[in-house]
């Protein structure tokens, strides 16, 4: 690792720390006119952003990337509009900071508060989608926390171009220099230099594929919200509505392929396998998804293609599912556990206590019950923006927002106390 390459990371995370402590106890009307004004920076400046995004699509044959991929890279006047629009709804969230969680008087007159808190530093590694950038920096400034951001290297040009149009703004407004800072090399190597950083940096986020993320858990000496994968499932109780499993099943799998919260694995009991799996069947085939069947399934799939114990483990990203057929929902549930990755798990059903069995059986950062597994998510949870989606318990889990980038302190107020 190069001398030069690790004084100048750690000379940036310095910074961001400095910042951070400003940040703290920075006015929400100062971070909220920030937020606004950076919405407003961002499409007066979308010239410049779409210019240099162009760079950035002009060099993506190069670095291999799908369609799909060039497609998220990809910006317009419309989505440099819809991330000043993400902007602002963050700016219209409640500032978590300084809320106090709980306070009590202990005997002799002591008061004490426990009070929300940034977590500090936070660096963020994610994929090459640039409205990524604008999120999290919004995310993190309002929760005040200070953001390293180390972008992939094929959205390089747009991302900077958006940091940019943020510092000026900063500048202006009163928020701290630093509070926002692009890693400006992509040299893998700084990562590895940022993950041994945890004088500096509080935690670190890692969003794009299961390699990275691993690497990123196995190396950092710091605290890691994360998710290494998103296979998710949708189970089909015996008194389910057999028209809303069709319409929830389709959603959650086709509304968006390649997503971390997609159906990618479906469960029906065998009760009422011959009455709703033909149906389900017909609605993905029409949609162009090829179905990996279990042996009681594929009687009412043609076309399936038989599934291996794999194919009920992965996540596909892709117009593919597993289907396997269970006797019970205590089965559905072991099958989930085994096969699942903590993520999103819906069932559909008409009785209430089956609901309440499945999400009591069910360990997943959300349970969904007669809902598409798409709804996990930040923005339909109402929480504004998100910077991931986590299947950690500790310290967050679900969809990262505003209060998941907190911590809290006690504070004490005495008139003299003494222990004694």
């Amino acid at each position: 690792m190069s001398a030069d390459l690790s004084q100048t990371c750690f000379q940036t995370a310095s910074a961001a720390k400095a910042a951070s402590r400003r940040l703290a106890s920075l006015d929400t009307d100062i971070k909220d006119q920030w937020l606004l004004e950076s919405a407003d920076a961002l499409v007066a400046a979308s010239g410049s952003i779409l210019a240099a995004n162009q760079k950035d699509l002009d060099a993506a044959p190069g670095f291999g990337l799908t369609d799909a991929s060039v497609d998220r890279l990809r910006l317009d006047a419309d989505r440099i509009e819809s991330i000043a629009t993400g902007l602002r709804e963050i700016a219209a969230l409640k500032d978590p900071i300084g809320e106090v969680l709980e306070g009590f008087t202990r005997p002799g007159g002591m008061r004490i508060e426990k009070r929300r808190v940034p977590l500090g530093v936070v660096f963020f590694i994610y994929e090459s989608r640039p409205n990524v950038t604008a999120d999290a920096a919004g995310i993190c400034v309002k929760s005040g926390n200070a953001v390293i951001l180390r972008g992939g290297k094929e959205a390089m040009h747009s991302s900077r171009a958006i940091v940019d149009v943020l510092g000026n703004v900063a500048a202006k407004v009163g928020v701290p220099e630093n509070a926002v800072q692009l890693v400006a090399t992509s040299d893998r190597e700084a990562v590895g230099h940022f993950l041994k950083m945890h004088e500096q940096i509080d935690v670190t986020i890692p969003r794009g594929g299961e390699g990275l993320i691993r690497r990123v858990a196995a190396e950092a000496t710091m605290p890691v919200i994360k998710h290494y994968d998103g296979n998710c499932h949708v189970f089909v109780d015996a008194s389910a509505d057999i028209e809303m499993a069709v319409n929830v099943i389709e959603n959650s799998k086709c509304h968006r392929l390649g997503v971390c919260n997609a159906c990618e694995s479906l469960l029906i009991h065998e009760w009422i396998l011959a009455d709703a799996l033909p149906a389900i069947a017909e609605r993905l085939a029409s949609r162009g998804i090829e179905m990996r069947v279990d042996e009681r399934a594929a009687i009412h799939v043609p076309g399936g293609v038989p599934a291996t114990e794999e194919d009920f483990g992965t996540e596909y990203l892709g117009p593919t599912i597993s289907i396997a057929v269970v006797d019970s929902l205590e089965q559905a549930a072991d099958h989930i556990a085994r096969y699942g990755s903590g993520h999103t798990d819906a069932i559909i059903t008409s009785q209430l206590d089956a609901a309440e069995r499945f999400t009591d059986l069910v360990d997943s950062a959300a349970v969904m019950v007669n809902a598409s597994t798409r709804f996990n998510d930040g923005g339909m949870f109402g929480l504004g923006a998100e910077i991931g989606i986590s299947t950690d318990k500790f310290h967050a889990r679900g969809p990262c927002g505003l209060r998941e980038l907190t911590s809290y302190k006690y504070i004490v107020r005495g008139n003299g106390h003494l222990r004694s």
